[in-house]
């Protein structure tokens, strides 16, 4: 996760929406900067079950399109997209980008009056920034009764949730000497093979918390995360440093999204993370429904569908679907990351590990 730079996103005005990547506002949808007309769900959150849907489903096919911006990857949201549009009537138009894209480009439009999107679906930190500047709406619907509380927040839902975890290549760590828990990641034994992310900035904090809470003293955390830089090198990407311990280059993964490394594993790829070092790492990301949607019930279904349907089509990509986190992890033991931590403190814990990882080379 990317620092958040939210201080470009509040001074944008009407003239600078297509620098921003947006149109002209439409005549339904304009009201100066930050003055976006407000969509009206009022009409369907009361409605449950067959309802509900069926009344979406004739307003949604009647506005015939919805927009999404996402920083899923492609692979990822077309399979959503064509699921989706197998099933209803309606056009998905997805603008997709990094996070923090997503971020500045919905604030930028939304100080210059323009609703450009109608549901956003990104990482935890980007997601509780938009939901703190409120431009998300408050959902409603049955389907929160199968999110966990550690997916539920103040305008947004978790629809899927990054585990961070450690895995390792099964060639160069031998049965039985994979970490066992993240105090391993400092053993000796692991120098020189072992991969952080310099993103990981939020995985950092949640351990940081975590061992203190557990009761042991700065100074021992301190040393810990020293000795783990020490030990390893730097990549940029989870993705690559997946593919870098796949080939060998690394033993050891420091911190994985599990998805990644289940993807290589179904490929043949001489990876594991099983079992699962305990706490398992936890990072809801998740999507919210915009105050200014110009397509409302589209909106609304995608919501229901995403916590529906669409769980079952995350599930199939490996990804870990909010509604059934306990699934996935089985019995092992969960931290969720503090999201709102995360935000406020963006700067603070972003900084230290990129402090920490300071002197460690960096393999690309």
């Amino acid at each position: 996760m990317n620092r958040l730079k939210l201080s470009l996103a509040v001074a944008c005005t009407a003239a600078l929406v297509a620098a921003c990547g947006g149109g002209p506002p439409t005549s339904g949808n304009s009201g100066g900067a930050g003055g976006a007309d407000k969509a009206d769900y009022s009409q369907w959150l009361d409605l449950t079950g067959e309802q509900r849907e069926e009344a979406l489903v004739k307003a949604a096919e009647e506005e015939g399109q919805l927009s999404l911006y996402t920083s899923l990857s492609s692979k990822i949201i077309d399979e959503l997209i064509d699921s989706f549009e197998e099933t209803y009537d309606v056009t998905l138009e997805v603008y997709r980008a990094s996070g923090e894209a997503v971020l500045q480009r919905v604030l930028q439009e939304n100080a210059a009056g323009y609703g450009g999107a109608d549901v956003v679906e990104t990482n935890a930190g980007e997601m509780q920034a938009l939901g703190n500047e409120g431009v998300l709406q408050p959902y409603q619907g049955e389907a929160l009764d199968n999110v966990p509380d550690d997916g539920k927040f103040e305008g947004w839902t978790a629809t899927r949730f990054n585990v961070f975890a450690p895995s390792w290549n099964t060639k160069a760590i031998g049965k039985g000497e994979q970490p066992k828990t993240w105090e391993d990641l400092a053993d000796p034994k692991y120098k020189g093979k072992l991969a952080l992310e310099v993103g990981d900035f939020d995985w950092y904090m949640a351990l940081h918390d975590y061992w203190l809470a557990e009761g042991k003293s700065q100074d021992e955390v301190d040393k810990l995360f020293t000795t783990m830089a020490a030990n390893g090198k730097k990549v940029k990407g989870h993705s690559v440093m997946a593919e870098l311990t796949s080939s060998g280059q690394f033993g050891v993964a420091a911190s994985n999204y599990t998805y990644i490394v289940e993807e290589l594993k179904a490929k043949g790829a001489p990876v594991e993370l099983e079992p699962l070092v305990a706490p398992a790492i936890v990072r809801p990301n998740g999507l919210g429904l915009m105050k200014t949607a110009q397509h409302p019930a589209a909106a609304l279904l995608f919501k229901d569908w995403m916590l529906g349907d669409g769980q079952k089509v995350l599930a199939e990509l490996n990804m870990t679907p909010s509604t059934d986190l306990e699934g996935a992890l089985g019995d092992t033991e969960r931290i969720a990351l503090d999201v709102e931590k995360v935000v406020k403190e963006n700067e603070k814990w972003s900084k230290a590990y990129e402090e920490l990882l300071a002197g460690s080379d960096e393999v690309k």
